[in-house]
């Protein structure tokens, strides 16, 4: 149980995330405007994102197909009657002064999302719901000195919103959270889950108690775009909220802005209620309806999921719990490791995948699909160590070498002559060379320093180039000096 200990004891913290996720799709949920990333300001705007009279909204069945899938991953409850609602407020770049979401009917109920603890444990966070609302546009302050512009081209965007129950318990939990969520959004291609784009914006809601009590008056913070910030903000406010009351004050129920740049919380407005954004059915809109077949076809087709694969990984290739993890992440990288694990040691496999390869790339800021050694490259690399062909020195070289070039290592091993020497006379006479000229220290060795066991190693790997097979090295080596 993570807690804070403040000037008069420990304290909890009580986390709830509220993460609105853009559904993929190529047109808006209630017009056939385009969502595609990075256009020209109101580029995008039909008429009814822009709220012209007359424009009624007409509901874009895939994003409907997009929120049952991912409800679907989540393992939660699908309702097959939802309504939406209008949701009342006034801000410059909602152009109906109403959003269209969901209320009292979500088109999907509970479920659940395991997270993975840094102690190895695993934990379950209950999802509350999920329901799918149009987003707002967006205002530019920066573009004018004195004005504020209004970009609708996000007017009318699809979105999820999709709220956990307050399971969390600190920031660690709250970022597995997102990131997990995050993964499984992409591996069902329903959220691209790109942050920096705005795909994915999560709302905090946090309050802090002591161990056990009831919980406490909780803030929102609104619109954290990055798990970094997410974290931050998390323990800025804890903090803020304990001095508080540690100082006999009160906690208002508000919502609060991040701060990034100052890596705080600040006041917003006063939280709202639910009745003050006076919700009632669209009246532009009939209940929405689902056959329970067509959910039943959905979820035929949904992808094996992070958890059954990591469980799978584990299992087939007896890859350690903890590397199973990383490699089911993200989806591409999952798909690389199985191709170089097919048929070979699922260990060694994972070994390379996570520790070389994934050095090199993130010292070339590349991603895993951008990477110039293939998996069926890397899987050739290991059939060379398996075989004896390589040692595994050796094959760091070779690794490096099909880094710079794209070549496949069975041609750099025979360009480079690097074969392993796994002749056993020719090792013998190496050892043999290296024994009579290194005459006083095998009289050490043999008078009790068994520690020049391992300079003698050296100095016959040295003079093979490397390319003696260690373990055949080892052995006639123990021969020759007993």
């Amino acid at each position: 149980m993570a807690t804070l200990q403040g000037r008069t004891g420990e304290w909890e913290m009580v986390i709830g995330l509220e993460v609105h996720a853009q559904i993929v799709s190529n047109a808006k949920l209630f017009s056939g405007a385009s969502t595609a990333f990075g256009a020209e300001p109101n580029s995008q705007v039909s008429l009814v994102d822009a709220a012209m009279p007359g424009m009624l909204p007409v509901i874009n069945g895939y994003c409907v197909e997009q929120a049952v899938r991912t409800g679907l991953g989540l393992k939660a409850e699908i309702n097959l009657v939802s309504v939406f609602d209008r949701k009342n407020y006034f801000y410059p770049d909602l152009p109906q002064g109403y959003q269209i979401s969901q209320y009292s009917r979500p088109i999907v109920g509970k479920g659940k999302l395991l997270i993975d603890l840094p102690d190895g444990a695993v934990k379950e966070i209950g999802i509350t719901r999920l329901h799918m609302e149009q987003d707002a546009g967006k205002s530019l302050h920066d573009q004018h000195p004195t004005k504020s512009y209004v970009d609708l081209n996000r007017s009318g965007v699809a979105l999820m919103e999709i709220v956990s129950e307050p399971d969390l318990r600190g920031p660690e939990e709250a970022t597995a959270y997102v990131t997990k969520l995050r993964s499984i959004l992409r591996y069902l291609g329903t959220c691209d889950g790109n942050m920096d784009q705005g795909s994915l914006r999560c709302d905090v809601n946090l309050s802090v108690r002591r161990p056990g009590e009831p919980f406490g008056t909780r803030c929102e913070i609104k619109n954290v775009n990055s798990i970094r910030f997410i974290r931050q903000a998390i323990e800025y406010e804890a903090r803020r909220q304990i001095e508080i009351l540690e100082d006999g004050g009160t906690i208002d129920q508000e919502t609060r802005l991040f701060d990034a740049s100052r890596g705080e919380t600040r006041s917003m407005r006063s939280k709202e209620e639910a009745h003050d954004y006076r919700y009632f059915p669209d009246p532009d809109l009939l209940p929405l309806e689902l056959d329970q077949s067509w959910v039943d076809e959905i979820k035929a087709t949904l992808p094996e999921l992070p958890d059954e694969k990591k469980r799978r990984f584990v299992e087939d290739y007896g890859v350690p719990v903890y590397d199973a993890g990383v490699l089911v992440a993200d989806r591409e990288t999952a798909d690389f490791f199985e191709v170089v694990a097919r048929g070979r040691d699922g260990r060694l496999a994972s070994n390379w995948v996570i520790g070389d390869l994934f050095g090199l790339l993130n010292k070339s800021g590349l991603a895993i699909t951008e990477s110039p050694i293939t998996a069926e490259k890397l899987g050739g690399l290991l059939d060379l160590i398996a075989d004896n062909t390589i040692s595994g020195r050796i094959a760091k070289e070779v690794f490096e070498a099909m880094w710079e070039t794209g070549k496949s290592a069975g041609d750099i091993v025979e360009e480079k002559g690097l074969r392993q020497i796994t002749d056993t006379g020719a090792i013998e006479t190496a050892i043999d060379e290296v024994l009579a000229r290194e005459s006083a220290k095998v009289e050490e060795y043999r008078s009790g320093k068994d520690k020049l066991f391992g300079f003698f190693v050296g100095q016959v790997m040295k003079a093979t180039g490397g390319k003696a097979n260690p373990k055949l090295v080892n052995e006639v080596l123990r021969k020759k000096l007993g």
